[in-house]
């Protein structure tokens, strides 16, 4: 502490003056600092405001594609041809005539004439009752008859002689009539005493011993003719107007058997529960081999229609569910066609719908749509 104030003593001394004040002068080097620090901030704000803060990724060249190749299916041309046309429907077959045999009046049995499954003819005598009743009936109805005759041609006499009147003629007659009905009454009732086949058949049930009561109008037995036989099948409202009265027909019977028959009857009113048509087809059974009730396949010829044969494998749906074909057309175009199927068989289907002659895509054809460009080839198909 002493020695710095013993410094500043003798430099005061040395300059009497006292010391010297700092002055600056204009710095020109700290002016131009100042301008390119302003510059260099303009700079940043701009480059900033450039919107190039980070450098921006190159743009990707767009690479061009080439177009998808076509897709290869196999084709066969195929042409329509004439082809008949079936209707085909399961049926059951029923015997000509089926009918009950019943007592026309009341009385006993004396005697049975022929058993259950006997074949018999139109007239032929099933079964006779006691006519004991019927025959004092048929004497007293003939005994009046008799007297009212009498009387009639007494009152006529006695009219023309003047003695009779009118009017005893006119009882006479009316007694006359009465006695002459009673007596066609006596030999109704004897007619019905006897049971007999009202047509030819066979006697499928009877119910009828000797000595037994029967009351009239009571069920004894079942006859049925099966010569020929009917076969009734059920139609489709779609299909009633294929089928008319005449049409021939095949008839396969469960049994194995077949023949040849004829439409015979076609309904105009459809069934309240199936909305379906009775159609009946009658069937040649001289022999009487083929049995009532069985069940039967039955095919009738409706006509011929111009169709494809192809295979069920090439038919496909279109978007709305429509049964169909694709086909290429010339531009190798693939066109759908919606068909119908008119018959089927094991090997194939024959189908409308189609042009005459057309490409059937039978290979690839799920893997196109209508519309697409394909490149078709040629393929063999087999057909009738």
């Amino acid at each position: 502490m002493t020695t710095e104030k013993h410094d500043t003593d003798a430099a005061a001394r040395q300059d009497p003056a006292g010391p010297e004040r700092l002055e600056f002068e204009s710095d020109r080097g700290a002016s131009r600092s100042t301008w390119l620090a302003a510059l260099l901030v303009l700079l940043i704000v701009g480059w900033m405001g450039s919107g190039f803060i980070l450098p921006s990724e190159p743009e990707e060249t767009p690479v061009s594609r080439a177009d998808p190749e076509p897709v290869a299916v196999a084709v066969t041309t195929s042409t329509a041809q004439s082809v008949t046309q079936f209707f085909q429907a399961e049926g059951q077959a029923l015997p000509d005539r089926d009918t009950s045999l019943r007592a026309e009046t009341s009385g006993d049995v004396t005697e049975v004439l022929v058993t259950k499954g006997e074949d018999v003819t139109a007239g032929q005598v099933i079964a006779r009752l006691n006519s004991s009743s019927n025959e004092a009936d048929a004497r007293r109805a003939a005994e009046a008859l008799v007297q009212a005759q009498r009387e009639f041609d007494n009152a006529q006499a006695l009219l023309e002689r003047g003695v009779a009147t009118q009017d005893r003629v006119t009882e006479a007659r009316a007694a006359l009539a009465t006695a002459e009905a009673q007596v066609t009454q006596t030999e109704q009732a004897a007619e019905a005493l006897t049971i007999t086949a009202p047509f030819d058949g066979r006697i499928e049930t009877l119910d009828l011993d000797a000595g037994e009561f029967v009351s009239v109008g009571a069920d004894v037995g079942r006859l049925v003719d099966i010569t020929p036989l009917t076969v009734a099948i059920q139609v489709p409202q779609q299909s009633l107007t294929r089928l008319e009265v005449g049409q021939p027909a095949t008839v396969r019977f469960i049994t194995g058997e077949e023949r040849e028959g004829t439409v015979t009857f076609v309904g105009t009113s459809a069934a309240s529960e199936t909305r379906t048509f009775l159609a009946e087809i009658e069937v040649p059974n001289a022999d009487g081999v083929i049995p009532a009730g069985i069940s039967a396949e039955v095919i009738i010829p409706t006509g011929q229609v111009t169709a494809h044969f192809t295979s069920p494998s090439v038919v496909s749906l279109d978007t709305e569910g429509a049964l169909g074909v694709k086909t290429v057309n010339a531009d190798n175009i693939v066109e759908f066609y919606p068909i119908q199927v008119v018959k089927a068989q094991i090997d194939g289907i024959w189908v409308t719908g189609l042009p005459e002659t057309v490409d059937v895509i039978t290979v690839g054809q799920g893997f196109v749509n209508a519309g697409e460009v394909v490149a078709p080839a040629a393929q063999e198909m087999s057909g009738e």
